[in-house]
């Protein structure tokens, strides 16, 4: 299959330890099927030995065992270690290589992929289907092998004490064979199904959790609980279609197992009665029985496992087959220090390729240093325009020019660090506030990190915190204020000291202390930078060089706020409605 040579890939690197790990487990499967033998050798040439003296029987019998306890006492413990640890760090070690590349995707899918895609499916197949791969490493490359290796040891054995016997032993391989087929061909779709019902699950889970604040402010405990049980029962649904399949096949293969040990126990029976078998031999084989349909068994549980493993695979490798929507150009030449001089050039945009443009044939320029706002109705287009520029979405139609650079010839990453950028709700991670603020700049040290807390005035609530720098914001900073949040974002963007800057809505849904504080600290931030500004209190940008009133994906108006006011457009009737409502 397709999906198993493709993780094979991540196999390759470990072929010696695999090989290591299966020479030490046949040693260990090996090693108890010397007690059959022992078994016959006991019956018949100890006890059933007519020329030895009871004296000699007990003397072979205690080398016999004392031998064996050799065996299993010394030579088998440490082989069982091996045997587990190598099976066990080899298998770990493939997951932790498809996890890292997972997550270098995942880092490299645009913006427009996690527009669509709930985060709880993505986690589901980085830990859940991942971890599901791990069977089959430990099964499909190790037990596997293993137990035909205990099969053919097994035959070989029973070979040697009657061949008719054995013959009669593997009469019910065939069966097992065609069972596994038939029954095993179904399974990975159900499987399958079932994976995408949990996925399912853990999504609604992972919103609801992050959005419990919601449910409880407008008491919809009833109704999500409603929502809920749907989508566990969904699953439900689909986990009792694959125990029905499941439990079928083995309930055809159990029997299969039952059945062969009458048939080798009556042959054996009829063979000793005549004088054709030896009792040591019968009991012998008896033992062998479960030493042979033991590993038989485990080989069906294994295709259970291994189609489960394979399903998850299928969503593994379709996660890692997800298109870059954004991607470097193979000549694509790292940015160095830029002015940062922004050209528009005829941009148009859309977000789905049969949706309608969001953005059409923008036209504009940005001189180094200039200060740019955008403003106008909310789904106007602005924060479309800012996205465009780091690159998040790359352009339909047109081009965007940095210091006369179409910015889709140079490499995503050395544009994105000319590049500061606060949004609105800034996200801040779980870790301490020195971690949030050194994204700016991860090697910069503990005074820097002060200096850009200072500049962004937030030194002195963070110094107020429990541990300080070293505070736990918890997840996405709800400890911290809204105005707090802001303000280590803003430090991050300080240490980062990047030539553009771009304010999304930086300041709104703020209290007035917490705006005036953060609105001193961004424009010391924009200070000397080109900067662009998406604004919904136009009282926060009158200061503007240039002004663009955006409007269903045009530029609706332009020029300076002076400018704006007099012409008594769409950008004075907005700032009246908003002194208006100031008033």
């Amino acid at each position: 299959m397709n999906v198993m040579k493709r993780y094979m890939r991540f196999v390759r690197p470990y072929y010696w330890q695999i090989g290591l790990t299966l020479i030490i487990g046949v040693l260990k499967f090996a090693i108890p099927l010397f007690i059959p033998l022992l078994i016959k050798i006991v019956i018949d040439d100890i006890i059933g030995a007519e020329a030895l003296s009871d004296r000699e029987k007990l003397e072979q019998l205690f080398w016999w065992l004392g031998g064996t306890s050799v065996l299993f006492f010394v030579f088998r413990p440490p082989i069982e270690y091996f045997r587990q640890y190598y099976a066990q760090y080899v298998s770990n070690k493939i997951l932790y290589d498809i996890r890292q590349e997972m997550y270098g995707h995942l880092q490299r899918l645009s913006l427009k992929y996690y527009s669509n895609t709930r985060a709880g499916e993505v986690i589901s197949r980085v830990i859940n289907d991942v971890e599901q791969t791990k069977n089959f490493v430990m099964i499909g490359l190790m037990n596997v092998w293993l137990d035909l290796a205990t099969i053919l040891i097994a035959v070989g054995i029973m070979l040697t004490l009657d061949v008719g016997l054995t013959i009669v032993t593997l009469l019910a391989f065939p069966f097992y064979a065609f069972s596994v087929k038939y029954f095993f061909g179904r399974l990975r779709e159900l499987t399958r199904r079932r994976s995408e019902a949990l996925a399912g699950v853990q999504s609604y889970l992972h919103e609801r959790v992050q959005g419990m604040s919601i449910i409880k402010s407008f008491a919809l405990e009833d109704s999500e609980q409603r929502i809920f049980d749907g989508a566990n029962d969904k699953f439900l649904e689909r986990a009792i279609d694959h125990t029905k399949w499941n439990a079928k096949a083995f309930a055809a293969v159990n029997t299969i197992t039952d059945v062969a040990p009458l048939l080798v126990i009556g042959y054996a029976g009829y063979q000793v009665i005549t004088g054709g078998l030896t009792i040591g031999t019968m009991v012998a084989f008896v033992a062998y029985i479960e030493r042979l349909y033991s590993p038989l068994r485990r080989l069906v549980n294994s295709s259970t496992t291994l189609v489960q493993s394979i399903a998850s695979m299928d969503r593994v490798f379709e996660l890692i087959d997800e298109p870059y929507d954004v991607k470097d150009h193979p000549d694509a030449q790292a940015l160095g220090p830029v002015k940062g001089r922004l050209q528009f050039r005829d941009v148009s945009f859309r977000y789905d390729e049969k949706g309608t443009d969001v953005l059409e044939k923008l036209d504009f320029e940005v001189r180094p240093g200039q200060t740019i706002a955008f403003v106008g109705m909310s789904g106007g287009g602005k924060s479309t325009i800012i996205s465009l520029i780091p690159r998040f979405y790359d352009v339909t139609e047109g081009e965007i020019l940095l210091d006369g650079q179409d910015i889709r010839n140079v490499t995503t990453s050395s544009l994105r660090d000319q590049i500061g950028i606060v949004l609105q709700d800034s996200i801040l991670f779980s870790e301490s506030v020195k971690s949030n603020i050194l994204m700016g700049k991860p090697d910069a040290t503990d005074e820097e990190v002060m200096a850009a807390a200072k500049a962004a005035n937030a030194h002195d609530f963070i110094e107020e915190l429990p541990e300080g720098y070293e505070t736990k914001v918890g997840e996405r900073g709800v400890k911290l204020s809204g105005g707090q949040k802001q303000r280590v974002a803003i430090a991050r963007v300080f240490l980062k000291n990047p030539p553009i800057l771009i304010l999304d809505e930086a300041t709104s849904a703020l209290d007035l202390e917490s705006e005036a504080l953060i609105q001193d600290s961004l424009e010391r931030l924009a200070r000397d930078r080109t900067t662009l500004i998406v604004a919904h209190r136009l009282s926060t940008i009158t200061h503007a060089d240039q002004i663009f009133v955006i409007s269903r994906g045009h530029v609706a108006e332009q020029g300076t706020h002076a400018e704006l006011m007099a012409k008594k457009g769409a950008y004075f009737d907005l700032f009246q409605v908003q002194q208006l409502s100031a008033e």
